[in-house]
């Protein structure tokens, strides 16, 4: 068949009207627009937040526990590998053409606007919440911060219990926890069962974690799980040390649910599992606030630190140690040849700082002041719901 014959065969490309293509193009700025507009409005954010945000970040839920995998990763991998296709050949066809500009602009126009779509979308799902009043508000939390005895208080009962719950989760010969993780995935999706009698709007739909392929560049960049809007997932960082991974899972599905600021997602995390009946849960959660409680309260009371401290009982201690060893492990890398542990160690530090740079950056550019540090935040809360219950 010569070349001819191939011309007329070839089935003819399909034209968009010009208003169209407008129209396409112009509509993400719209969306985008319009988000940053109306976050003025806490109002707004608020109902979108419910209404249009919720229902629809459910539905992506019920879509994604179909899949065993994690839908995220595979959609983040894909997104790499087209991108990186795409840049190595608008850089090919660039170079051996005339009106390299031309064709540079229309082969970044769509990148730009596809782009945007999925910024403007994910405004809408998931960075709207940041803009409305948050649980602690919604559920008359005073806030203001706490008395210095009421943390030393909070502090107490959290090891207290976390001694007690530490003697009822399986170890090995050695001591060392020995959580089953499928068992734990299962368990989790009924772990905000009782406090969503407290708190009915906790009281929803649940969906399986799942685990992340990588999990190896999550520790090195120090991080244990991830809630994402698009496909409605929880992901988690199956490395991490197994003591505070029902924690962590508490805390993405607190997300799920729609607890946006990662403060009250910590505080709810860790009340739900210490509601939740689960010792798996009960521990982890107690392990968890005991750390953030402990952290803080070094800084305004050393007495009661070094008497709180000397109370915890040997697998307390062991599973804290742990923690904090694998994660000071993450931060270097050990191949035995020198100068490559230098370059490679290095290139680690600069990848986590830049990720917790970026990331801070996202936070507070929507108005969680604290950026990254409000993980620990959560303290103010923990305190306020114990003491006010009478718990304390």
């Amino acid at each position: 068949m010569d070349t001819e014959e191939k011309r007329k065969r070839k089935l003819p490309a399909i034209k968009l009207p010009r208003g169209v293509i407008i129209a396409i193009c112009v509509l993400p700025a719209v969306i985008t627009g319009l988000y940053y507009l109306l976050r003025l409005f806490p109002v707004v954010m608020d109902w979108s937040a419910m209404y249009i945000s919720a229902p629809i970040r459910g539905f992506l839920s019920i879509l994604s526990s179909v899949y065993p995998f994690s839908l995220t990763e595979v959609l983040i991998t894909a997104a790499i590998v087209w991108l990186i296709y795409y840049i190595v050949k608008t850089v090919m066809v660039t170079t051996h053409r005339r009106g390299k500009m031309k064709i540079l602009s229309r082969r970044l126009l769509p990148v730009m606007v596809a782009a945007l779509y999925v910024w403007g979308i994910f405004c809408w799902l998931w960075n709207s919440g940041y803009h409305a009043p948050g649980f602690a508000e919604k559920n008359g939390f005073a806030g203001g911060g706490v008395a210095v005895y009421e943390l030393v208080a909070v502090t107490k009962l959290f090891a207290t219990r976390a001694n007690q719950t530490s003697q009822f989760v399986d170890r090995d010969e050695n001591g060392r926890y020995m959580g089953n993780r499928r068992e734990m995935f299962a368990a989790s999706t009924e772990v905000y069962r009782k406090l969503a009698y407290e708190f009915p709007g906790l009281g929803g739909k649940l969906y399986q974690p799942k685990s992340m392929a990588y999990s190896r560049l999550m520790s090195r960049t120090g991080y244990t799980g991830m809630y994402f809007a698009l496909t409605g997932e929880v992901n988690i960082n199956t490395r991490m040390p197994a003591p505070l991974m029902p924690a962590t899972v508490a805390h993405e599905h607190a997300h799920q649910l729609g607890i946006f600021a990662e403060d009250e997602a910590n505080f709810i995390g860790i009340i739900a599992c210490a509601t939740s009946g689960k010792v798996v849960f009960q521990y982890s959660g107690y392990l968890r606030g005991l750390m953030y409680l402990m952290s803080a309260l070094r800084d305004v009371d050393i007495d009661a630190w070094t008497e709180i401290s000397g109370s915890l009982c040997d697998e307390v201690r062991m599973d804290w140690q742990e923690n904090f060893d694998y994660w000071e492990s993450q931060k270097k890398v050990e191949t035995g040849i020198g100068f490559l542990d230098r370059i490679l160690t290095s290139m680690t530090k600069t990848m986590s700082k830049t990720v917790d740079k970026v990331y801070d950056g996202y936070l507070k550019s929507q108005r969680q002041e604290l950026g990254i540090r409000s993980y620990g935040a959560c303290i103010d809360l923990l305190v306020e719901y114990y003491i006010t219950r009478g718990l304390a």
